[in-house]
């Protein structure tokens, strides 16, 4: 990780690696948790600092959809709706199992503004709740170097489409 931080610095000016190590050290669970996302693919760096609230932000700077969280549906209950040829997982579960939250529009835009991602790849981000009420989900991608919202159906799953996390430590 610290590797990752050094040869990124433009994702995190000002920031010292010293004081994120610190964090992370005194934070054995979200240690176990950018583990998950390292192991799934997610390659997590600092993209923030949250300085009213103390927390480093960390986020998944993969350049496509972490190849380990690929081929799921939305969430729980538009897995539990397909009568056949169910995916394995959802984003939602797969993040709640592993301690992060999917990325919501607004962080995967600034996310973009950070890099060139998903280009080839889409990534589910978190839904509002009237439209998941409706059966729907969003997803983003980058193409055209432009970052684009589409909607799908939650229980819909590809293999180019996964999720992103962000997790505060």
């Amino acid at each position: 990780m610290k590797a990752r931080f050094e040869k990124n610095m433009n994702r995190h000016r000002g920031l010292e690696w010293a004081n994120v190590q610190a964090k992370l050290e005194a934070n054995a669970g979200k240690l176990w948790s950018l583990h998950e996302m390292e192991r799934t693919g997610g390659e997590p760096d600092v993209v923030g600092h949250d300085k009213k609230a103390g927390e480093y932000i960390f986020c998944d700077c993969s350049a496509e959809s972490p190849k380990g969280r690929r081929s799921v549906c939305y969430d729980r209950e538009a897995l539990e709706s397909r009568k056949e040829q169910k995916p394995e997982n959802s984003a939602g579960d797969m993040a709640a199992a592993m301690g992060i939250e999917l990325l919501t529009e607004e962080q995967y835009r600034e996310l973009q503004k950070l890099g060139t991602f998903d280009t080839k790849t889409s990534s589910w981000v978190k839904t509002p709740s009237d439209i998941r009420t409706l059966g729907g989900a969003l997803f983003c991608d980058r193409r055209y170097d432009t970052v684009f919202v589409y909607h799908n159906g939650a229980e819909s799953y590809y293999a180019a489409r996964g999720f992103r996390g962000a997790l505060r430590v």
